[in-house]
């Protein structure tokens, strides 16, 4: 059944901007405390022999160790070390994860390369254990946080400073620096993809990053929090609810807190083209909270709706439309988007 509104209004939805006037400076602070620094590639045999693999390994928030897997077509036997013409390298697609997963094994990833990109998959810090794909890197929070909710969306809610976000978002972005750094790259060519928690990183890097080609944003979280954990029971969002029916007193500095998180906020800042996505019966990313980011984004933007699917969303029936939005920016010069409501 719909979970939200109707279609109808949900095109036309604008609620009020919850954004704090020091909110590019928390983001500049932030990433200024996290400067790039080398990655490294470390070639892994998987037995896939149209498929070159690599260990990664990328400083995030703080400069602390976070893990990926780089893939990559099979480097041909005249240039195994893919040395070549700028010409010869290869667009890139770096690939944010869903809420409790992590990188898992390489052979969970291999759309991506096999169409011809080299594909970063970024690992989530602390998370890993939704019963999913796995994670390997460890979530170092040296300030600790105050109470929570068992979960991710309160560790740290009682300041920007400390919330497991800021740590997650900043990973996100560099890891675009590292994919820049990656054997047969070019560095001119990136753009960023996700589902869910991974879609709603991916919103983020586009707001904080003014060089991508592209993002595909796939049925969001991570937007509109004060309605999101207000219209919906359903993890992740319940966390919020669960915390402050406890913490009857702090409504307001949980909302203030998260604001520096929600993709509303990056989605005002981000002018590459986006490609979003919906479910009309989603109760995890209410169609609402999805439709307040993609109505703020700034930049040339499509919206694919599932009027049937919760959710998962298009799923991989959704592969198509991705290849074609990608290939647009990422195989030629960017002619960018029709600011049209559905693709």
């Amino acid at each position: 059944m719909l979970v939200d509104s109707p279609l109808e209004t949900l095109v036309d939805h604008l609620p009020p901007v919850e954004e704090q006037p020091d909110f590019d400076d928390f983001w500049a602070r932030t990433l200024d405390a996290s400067p790039i620094d080398t990655a490294t590639f470390e070639p892994v045999d998987v037995g896939l022999s149209t498929v070159d693999v690599y260990d990664v390994t990328f400083p995030g928030w703080a400069g602390q160790p976070v893990k990926g897997w780089l893939l990559l077509p099979a480097a041909s036997a005249e240039s195994p070390d893919g040395a070549g013409p700028a010409a010869d390298l290869l667009p890139a697609v770096v690939q944010y994860i869903g809420y409790n997963g992590g990188r898992g094994i390489p052979y969970e990833w291999l759309t991506w390369s096999a169409a011809g990109y080299a594909h970063l998959v970024m690992d989530n810090r602390g998370q890993g254990g939704g019963g999913k794909t796995v994670s390997h890197t460890p979530d170092i929070n040296p300030s600790g946080h105050g109470p929570s909710s068992p979960g991710f969306l309160t560790s740290g809610v009682e300041s920007p400073d400390h919330h497991f976000y800021r740590r997650l978002i900043t990973d996100a972005v560099r890891a675009v620096d590292a994919v820049k750094q990656a054997p047969r790259v070019d560095p001119d060519r990136v753009a960023v993809l996700g589902g869910s928690q991974g879609g709603g990183l991916a919103l983020a890097v586009a707001g904080l990053r003014s060089d991508l080609r592209g993002a595909v944003v796939d049925v969001p979280f991570m937007c509109h929090y004060r309605r999101a954990s207000t219209i919906t029971d359903t993890g992740p969002y319940a966390e919020i609810r669960r915390f402050l029916s406890g913490q009857r007193d702090q409504v307001e500095t949980v909302m203030t807190t998260l604001s520096y998180m929600d993709g509303v906020n990056f989605a005002r800042r981000a002018t590459c083209p986006a490609w979003f996505s919906v479910g009309l019966m989603d109760a995890v990313c209410p169609p609402s909270t999805v439709y307040a980011a993609y109505n703020r984004y700034a930049g040339p933007k499509q919206m694919q709706v599932f009027e049937y699917n919760g959710h998962e969303g298009g799923g991989l029936y959704d592969v198509p439309r991705k290849l074609a939005a990608l290939a647009s920016v990422l195989r030629a010069e960017p002619d960018g988007l029709d600011d049209g409501r559905s693709a």
